[in-house]
């Protein structure tokens, strides 16, 4: 595992970070359980979708304890090197160790910055980042910073697809996924988890999060292009896949 030679620095200037600064081994446990498994499936489709340009490189961004750089990992073989970077170096550490008991140990955990993203320019082919673009992009500061250094790692032309809680357009759905949000996922995660904090900052920010139009335009604002939204399960999540517009 990579350590970026700022991490300290940048702990100091995310908020979100301390909050995911440390991990209990449930974590990935309780998340399957608020998912009913679902989760994988949506990952496994939003690997697929970072592997349709056959990228040589492709980066899992946030990439927690790593579950999307094992979909990328499993359909890229070798024929792409699967990097995955994230700010929590616990998360990192689950990560790595899925990793090597998949036999998966080339594939490269980074601990760094979204925002300062050690990559040269047009670095990767695909980038994909599962249930944390949300993270960097509800209510957050440094939006158009991360969303800047995304399209500056990533090369002309190519993928960035992120899977992600969105807004049913059906109210009745909608108003049935937000009160599962908050009694359901806040308190059943923070129990089982010990981290109230952190799920009840989950299921506020899913609660309050933009819908897909939203989605579309903050992304076509920011520079990339072709932006599509695949609604899953009735829009409570979904897909969306963009490019980085080639100059």
């Amino acid at each position: 595992m990579t350590t970026h030679p700022d991490s300290g620095k940048q702990e100091s200037r995310r908020p979100l970070q301390k909050m995911f600064a440390s991990v209990p081994p449930s974590y990935d446990i309780v998340n399957r359980a608020l998912t009913l498994r679902l989760d994988q499936a949506w990952r496994s489709k939003a690997a697929a979708m970072c592997m349709e340009n056959r990228p040589s490189r492709v980066l899992d961004l946030c990439c927690g304890t790593g579950d999307l750089a094992m979909h990328l990992r499993k359909r890229a073989g070798t024929a792409a090197k699967v990097y995955a970077l994230d700010f929590s170096e616990p998360m990192l550490q689950l990560a790595s160790g899925k990793a090597i008991s998949r036999r998966y140990d080339d594939v490269e955990f980074i601990h760094g910055d979204a925002a300062e993203m050690p990559f040269d320019d047009g670095y990767f082919d695909s980038i994909g980042i599962a249930f944390a673009f949300r993270n960097l992009t509800f209510n957050n500061p440094d939006t158009s910073r991360f969303l800047s250094e995304i399209l500056r790692v990533l090369k002309p032309g190519g993928l960035f697809v992120a899977v992600e809680t969105s807004q049913p357009k059906n109210r009745l759905l909608r108003k049935l996924f937000h009160i599962y949000l908050k009694y359901v996922t806040a308190p059943f995660g923070g129990l089982v988890s010990g981290h109230r904090g952190a799920y009840k900052y989950l299921s506020h920010s899913a609660i309050n999060y933009y819908m897909a139009p939203e989605l579309t335009e903050l992304l076509m604002t920011a520079g990339f292009k072709n932006v599509s939204f695949i609604p899953l399960l009735g829009g409570i999540a979904g897909i969306l896949k963009s490019e980085k517009q080639i100059s």
